[in-house]
Parts: C-alpha cells; sequence; structure tokens
C-alpha cells in the first residue's frame, strides 16, 4: 500500500485512530492529552499517531516544549473528492434505474386496457 489513498484508508480503520481524527478537529493536542481518555499506554497512542501520521492525516511541530499534533485536512480533501466520484456514478445509476422501472409501469398500464377501466369502477 504505497498511495496516499489507500494508506488514509487504512489508517482510518482502527477505531481509535478515527477518534483520535475526530478529537483532533477541534485542536491540536499533545500525545499525552490524546492519550487521556483510553486505557492504552501512552506509546501505543504514539503508535496510532504514527500510522496517521505516515498516512499524512497528522503532523507534529514543536512549540516550546510541547509537541502538538495537527490534522492534515489536505488528505481528507482527496478522500473526500474519491467517495464523490463513485457516490455520483451510483447516483446516476438509480436515476437510470428509476428510470427504467417508470418505463416499466408505463407500458404495464398502457397494455392493460381493463386495468384502467376496473381502477375506474372501484370509486
Amino acid at each position: 500500500m504505497s498511495d496516499a489513498l489507500s494508506l488514509a484508508f487504512a489508517a482510518l480503520a482502527d477505531p481509535t485512530r478515527r477518534d483520535i481524527v475526530a478529537r483532533l478537529t477541534t485542536a491540536d493536542a499533545t500525545v499525552g492529552e490524546l492519550a487521556e481518555p483510553y486505557d492504552v499506554s501512552v506509546q501505543a497512542v504514539s503508535k496510532h499517531l504514527k500510522v496517521l501520521e505516515e498516512a499524512g492525516l497528522v503532523s507534529r511541530s514543536r512549540d516550546g516544549q510541547r509537541r502538538p499534533v495537527h490534522l492534515e485536512a489536505e488528505v481528507f480533501d482527496l478522500m473526500t473528492k474519491w467517495i464523490e466520484r463513485y457516490r455520483r456514478q451510483a447516483e446516476a445509476r438509480y436515476q437510470r434505474l428509476d428510470a427504467v422501472l417508470a418505463e416499466m409501469a408505463d407500458a404495464q398500464d398502457g397494455a392493460d386496457p381493463n386495468r384502467t377501466r376496473l381502477e375506474g369502477n372501484a370509486s
């Protein structure tokens, strides 16, 4: 897996990493701050961050003694474009299916002249 899209999706396959990403949407945080709510070691969270970093989803910087982790939005743009492309294709297929079903229903209504007569008598 070497392309950015594959790395990003693979990194987000883990629920802890998805949660870390969700938490970083509000503000940058240190490894210690990110590790607080989990019942795992700081080292385990560091390993998760390394995967996210290799996927380009987060970066780390130095702010004095602090090393905040920052969310990188560019990779999400790439993922969103990929998802949107296939969503549009699926939507177009559903629209074509709706058109075919509507044509079939119209053809069936036109092929059965008794159907309209019977429906008219029902009221």
